[in-house]
């Protein structure tokens, strides 16, 4: 059975490279380049294998901004078949995320699987695979270390802390996946070029959802060692010890 999978990719500043400004503890963000979150990588590494196992397409979607276009190149190189963009991000809004892609989605119509990565980098909150569920009244199979498509159905593994779980679903369905599920593809220079040549998909966000919340601060927190000096040596050494065993405990 052929499936049309569709694959969520999240596009991040390289979080490696911001530093806090001395003075004022925020983060410098100026001229930081732009890149397509780790685990977005390994969902459209696991939908390109679905694909070249079980014959198909797969979509990607991108909510972000007009300079997504080189993230979506990069997905298309790494075997992705068509891409949208969906401007008007600002923020780290799971539901208004969600809303925004729900309606995509269900605008895309025919599919039978959403694919997207369990968190990102840049928020940490895993609500998105959850929220995306709900709002399309599909199953979700979270946390996937392996995917296979079983008939109608969709079988995951998952490993869980004393024992690994495998479970399945009808299709449609969204699954989120791990880190641990595949090694993203590093893509020959030939797809690389023929990326650039394919047609991307933009459009506006036409769903308008005020955030339950804002952000009050987001300035790093203040840390100050505390400095003692010792003349007498082994007071010092007794002093030190004391300390890492306070802390081993």
């Amino acid at each position: 059975m052929s499936l049309n999978i569709i694959v969520l990719v999240k596009q991040i500043i390289d979080i490696d490279q911001i530093r806090n400004d001395q003075k004022t503890g925020e983060p410098i963000l100026q001229n930081i380049p732009l890149r397509i979150e780790n685990l977005s990588k390994n969902a459209i590494e696991a939908a390109v294998q679905l694909k070249e196992k079980n014959g198909g397409k797969v979509t990607c979607i991108i909510f972000g901004t007009d300079k997504s276009n080189t993230a979506m190149k990069e997905a298309y190189a790494m075997g992705v078949d068509e891409g949208h963009i969906i401007t008007g991000y600002s923020g780290n809004n799971p539901y208004l995320t969600a809303k925004v892609i729900a309606e995509k989605i269900r605008a895309i119509g025919d599919y039978n699987i959403v694919i997207l990565g369990n968190q990102s980098a840049d928020s940490y909150t895993g609500l998105l695979p959850g929220l995306l569920s709900s709002m399309l009244d599909v199953s979700l199979l979270g946390n996937a270390v392996n995917i296979e498509a079983d008939g109608e159905a969709i079988k995951i593994k998952r490993v869980l802390d004393e024992r690994d779980e495998v479970i399945s679903a009808k299709m449609p369905c969204v699954i989120s996946v791990t880190q641990e599920i595949n090694q993203p593809r590093l893509p020959p220079v030939l797809q690389i070029m023929a990326a650039g040549r394919k047609p991307i998909n933009m459009e506006p966000a036409k769903i308008q959802v005020k955030a339950p919340s804002r952000v009050l601060s987001n300035l790093a927190p203040k840390s100050d060692r505390k400095r003692e000096i010792y003349e007498d040596v082994d007071k010092g050494v007794e002093t030190v010890a004391k300390a890492i065993r306070g802390e081993i405990r």
